[in-house]
C-alpha cells in the first residue's frame, strides 16, 4: 500500500479562539480524489489551509506531501507548497497582468529562470486546460470558467503531489462547473 500523500490524526484546528474542527482523523492517498462537503463555517477551508500551512495546527498531526505540518518551520513551508497545487474559489489572478506573466510570477517564486522552458510549460498548462493561445490576454477578458481554468494550469506548475481546490466551482454557473470538474477528473 502506497504512503498516504495526506495523513492527519487527532487534529483539532481554531480559527483564532474557536475551534472548528475537533479531533480529525483521516488519511488521503496518491491520486484519490476526495470531495469535502460541510455547512458554511463547519471549517472545510480551514483544514484545507492547515494542510498547506497557512493556518497553524495546534494541536494534533498532519503530514502533507511528506512534510509534518504540525511542526513545520517556516522557512520550509515554501518547499511544502511547491508540493502542492493550490487553486482558490476567487482565482486570485493578478489583475495588472496577463496570463502567461500571471503563471510566470509563480514560476520565478519557486525557483524556474529559464524563460524558454517557462513559455513551454505555460503553453503546455494551458493546453491541458483547454485554454490555447490565451498567453497575452488579461483576466478580465476571460469568462470565470476560462479564469478558473488558468487558477488550475497555476497550481499544476510544479507538478504538485497534492492538488487542493476550495471550492473551485463556487462562483461558476452549473454548466461551467461541471466541465471545471470534468477537467479534474481528466488530469487526476
Amino acid at each position: 500500500m502506497p504512503e498516504p500523500v495526506v495523513s492527519v490524526r487527532d487534529a483539532y484546528i481554531y480559527q483564532g479562539n474557536k475551534c472548528v474542527i475537533e479531533d480529525l482523523s483521516f488519511d488521503l492517498a496518491p491520486a484519490e480524489f476526495v470531495y469535502l462537503i460541510g455547512k458554511t463555517g463547519s471549517g472545510k477551508t480551514s483544514l484545507l489551509r492547515a494542510l498547506y500551512a497557512d493556518l497553524d495546527l495546534q494541536k494534533g498531526q498532519a503530514f502533507a506531501a511528506g512534510y509534518p505540518v504540525h511542526q513545520i518551520k517556516r522557512k520550509e513551508i515554501p518547499s511544502l507548497r511547491r508540493k502542492i497545487g493550490i487553486i482558490f474559489q476567487d482565482f486570485e489572478l493578478f489583475r495588472d497582468r496577463n496570463i502567461e506573466e500571471n503563471l510566470f510570477f509563480v514560476m520565478k517564486a519557486t525557483g524556474w529562470n529559464n524563460k524558454i522552458k517557462m513559455e513551454q510549460r505555460v503553453e503546455y498548462l494551458l493546453g491541458q486546460v483547454g485554454l490555447d493561445g490565451i498567453q497575452r490576454k488579461m483576466p478580465h477578458q476571460l469568462s470565470g470558467g476560462e479564469q478558473q481554468r488558468v487558477a488550475i494550469a497555476r497550481a499544476l506548475i510544479n507538478e504538485p503531489v497534492l492538488l487542493i481546490a476550495d471550492e473551485p466551482t463556487g462562483n461558476l454557473d452549473p454548466i461551467v462547473a461541471n466541465e471545471i470538474l470534468d477537467l479534474f477528473i481528466k488530469i487526476g
